[in-house]
């Protein structure tokens, strides 16, 4: 079932374009990875798609809904509870135990806390990093950082889990173990998975998968 339709997407920076009459279709609860080197247009097209930037033209239509003509606050309530965002480098606040940073957006959302930290808690103990609930970020490896942003990013149940080279500062190994632990969750919370990367070992985890080169569509399958 078509759950976001990605309808003639142009992305302008003065006279550059980083998209180019984009078109593509992703199906609910489907997972998918968006290949391509830098400057491709991929993780342009991800930041569309999570709402963090509006396009010059066209449409992404996200459940019927073209979030491209959202307002402003609709459109932070849309990223907030819909979209949950794995990015390379984690973005956890320094300031605030990493128990904190997983709560924020739920405290962001006027949502009531407790249930959020019962499920989080038990997440964060069957990542291994319940022990690093009431450390701060700067306390934890890389390794436990990105796996306190994947439950901060999964804190809502959102329906889309996006992914912007999630394994960019990862070795091989740890770079499969961490896109497979992505897919898994993202089947447990029923999730449309979007994963941005320019490494072909990791996009040969997912079986659909789209293939950009300066902003437009080379191919997919």
């Amino acid at each position: 079932m078509a759950f976001i339709e990605v309808k003639n997407l142009t992305k302008k920076y003065g006279d550059f374009s980083a998209i180019q009459d984009l078109s593509l279709v992703f199906d609910e609860s489907a997972q998918y990875a968006i290949l391509g080197a830098s400057g491709s247009g991929k993780s342009t097209l991800l930041y569309h798609l999570g709402g963090l930037d509006r396009p010059t033209s066209g449409e992404i239509l996200i459940d019927g809904e073209n979030i491209a003509s959202f307002s402003d606050k609709k459109l932070a309530a849309f990223r907030n509870k819909s979209v949950g965002f794995v990015f390379q480098f984690h973005f956890l606040l320094p300031s605030m135990s990493c128990e904190e940073n997983i709560l924020l957006p739920a405290q962001i959302a006027g949502v009531e806390t407790a249930n959020v930290k019962s499920r989080c808690g038990e997440l964060a103990r069957h990542l291994g990093v319940a022990h690093c609930l009431d450390k701060y970020p700067y306390q934890l490896s890389g390794g436990e950082q990105q796996r306190i942003n994947i439950i901060r990013a999964l804190s809502l149940k959102p329906k889309m889990l996006l992914c912007d080279e999630p394994t960019g500062s990862l070795d091989s190994e740890n770079s499969q173990k961490v896109t497979q632990l992505l897919k898994e969750l993202a089947t447990e919370y029923g999730a449309t998975l979007i994963v941005v990367t320019h490494d072909v070992n990791v996009a040969s985890h997912f079986n659909s998968q789209f293939h950009l080169k300066d902003g437009s569509l080379l191919t997919s399958q």
